[in-house]
């Protein structure tokens, strides 16, 4: 028996205004998210899929349509497409950020952002500056901000889409490995077809502009996930049936 959503989005549609009668990014979307799933959102450019998400971090309200959290607001961590880091800030700093805003005790605060630190793989690098960092550290470092208030919801933005190849590969692995240790519910956008089958549970896929959804494919792959799985016939089979979804 399945547990009851952590999230309910019901019958959305966001309309953006301008001189042409509005731009129509997302058109009745309706889909539930469970405690500690993965989901994967792909589809073609422009088809809303960061409208959406932040629809869901209460960015953008909604034209109509609900978005209901099923324990009221829920805690949201957010990361973008940028690192968007402080660049006079050290690792430790940028990660501590959020407790600060919040007022958290600096002894009780510094624990927490030491475990991250541990958890997310920075250990040796806490007193970098942005500019010393790598690409893959930089959003280990965001990633570390978005979970140190201990959030309900992870919410990322194609996180991985500036990196190369082979550190996005790694990043997904990464992101594998912090997830099951935190057993956060994630919902991620993404362009690749591989990440997405790689890291969900769940993945959806929205029609061109308004984009609406057009599949809701489980990925039924065992987990722990290993790399081998993107090269077997079933994963095989449900990247071609995501693609002919895009397409």
């Amino acid at each position: 028996m399945n547990p009851p959503p952590i999230l309910t989005v019901q019958e959305m549609d966001m309309i953006f205004p301008d001189d042409n009668g509005g731009l129509h990014a997302v058109e009745n979307i309706s889909f539930q998210v469970c405690p500690q799933e993965f989901l994967c959102v792909v589809g073609p450019s422009g088809c809303g899929k960061s409208t959406l998400l932040r629809v869901l971090a209460d960015l953008l309200t909604p034209t109509s349509g609900t978005v209901t959290f099923t324990d009221g607001e829920p805690r949201i961590g957010m990361v973008f497409q940028d690192s968007n880091l402080m660049p006079w800030r050290n690792v430790r700093e940028n990660i501590t950020l959020p407790l600060e805003l919040e007022g958290i005790d600096e002894k009780e605060s510094q624990n927490k952002v030491q475990d991250l630190i541990d958890l997310v793989g920075l250990v040796g690098f806490e007193e970098n500056l942005p500019r010393d960092l790598s690409g893959g550290m930089a959003h280990r470092v965001a990633l570390a901000r978005s979970l140190v208030h201990d959030p309900d919801i992870l919410l990322l933005d194609e996180p991985f889409s500036s990196l190369d190849a082979l550190t996005r590969e790694r990043m997904g692995t990464e992101l594998l490995r912090i997830w099951q240790a935190r057993q956060k519910t994630v919902i991620m956008v993404t362009h690749s077809i591989s990440e997405a089958l790689f890291l969900a549970d769940r993945v959806l896929v929205l029609t061109q502009r308004p984009g609406s959804i057009k599949l809701d494919l489980k990925v039924d792959l065992p987990r722990p996930r290993t790399e081998e799985m993107l090269y077997t016939p079933k994963f095989g089979e449900m990247a071609k049936t995501l693609k002919d979804a895009i397409e």
